[in-house]
């Protein structure tokens, strides 16, 4: 056990003439600020949008990383479901999950300046707790912003991944909350997916898994929402010992 501290849309047809439902209003342009959708369906854009960047699809080689869950496997600390699940929820409520949900919210609070961007980017490569998880979320924060920047016209400067995001999804519009729930979900989606082909699991039980997490992701993401920086702080010693661990491995298969 980590140590732990106190503390849709509706079906329809978009072919002109079908019968059903009218046919879909045209697509924004490619890169097209979801903002300037068409009046109605901004809000639909734009998490429509940020599904895309958290998608396994979009290029920050997310499947790379199991995040010390390969050291945890190979030691027999994880070997099923019920631990795997043990081991994600602590890791989102005091590890990893619960201080990259807290940068995330800052760097989306109005007042998050190039300055305090910075300043949260320092934050957020200080917290890694060893040289691979420093690599996990820098290069993913590099990954992420390098298609995002080609995508959307903008021009920031690489960052560790959760401030990464924070910083492209202002123009969004999204609650901050929401924007973390996805966040962590698309994390522990990660994970999981990592567990299902190294324990291994069951594609069932894999999602069975990730399921029953949904309730610990709302619970972060609407506590991430109303912290500040003087919360930022994890207790999941055991999973960053399980990072420090991954990188004395003789065969690994996973980066970190």
């Amino acid at each position: 056990m980590v140590v732990q501290r106190p503390g849709g849309p509706e079906d329809g047809d978009a072919v002109s003439g079908a019968a059903g439902c009218p046919a879909a209003p045209p697509a924004p342009a490619f890169g097209a600020d979801p903002e300037k959708a068409p009046e109605g369906l901004a809000g639909d854009a734009a998490l429509l949008r940020l599904v895309q960047w958290l998608s396994p699809a979009f290029p920050v080689s997310g499947y790379a990383y199991s995040h010390g869950l390969e050291w945890a496997i190979s030691a027999g600390h994880i070997r099923d479901g019920a631990t795997l699940q043990s081991w994600l929820a602590d890791v989102l409520a005091h590890g990893a999950g619960w201080c990259d949900a807290v940068l995330l919210c800052l760097a989306l609070r109005p007042g998050a300046d190039p300055a305090g961007l910075a300043g949260l980017a320092d934050t957020a490569a200080a917290l890694a707790p060893s040289r691979e998880r420093l690599e996990e979320t820098l290069a993913q924060g590099r990954a992420f912003l390098g298609t995002t920047n080609a995508l959307t016209g903008a021009e920031l400067p690489a960052m560790p991944y959760p401030v990464a995001l924070g910083a492209a999804a202002r123009d969004l519009g999204l609650p901050a909350e929401r924007v973390a729930a996805f966040y962590l979900h698309a994390f522990a989606s990660n994970l999981v997916q990592a567990a299902v082909r190294f324990v291994p699991l069951g594609q069932t039980e894999g999602q069975a898994v990730l399921a029953a997490l949904h309730p610990a992701i709302l619970r972060v993401a609407a506590a991430a929402e109303r912290a500040g920086a003087e919360d930022i702080g994890g207790t999941a010693l055991r999973s960053d010992m399980a990072a420090m661990h991954h990188e004395t491995m003789d065969v690994r298969i996973f980066r970190t």
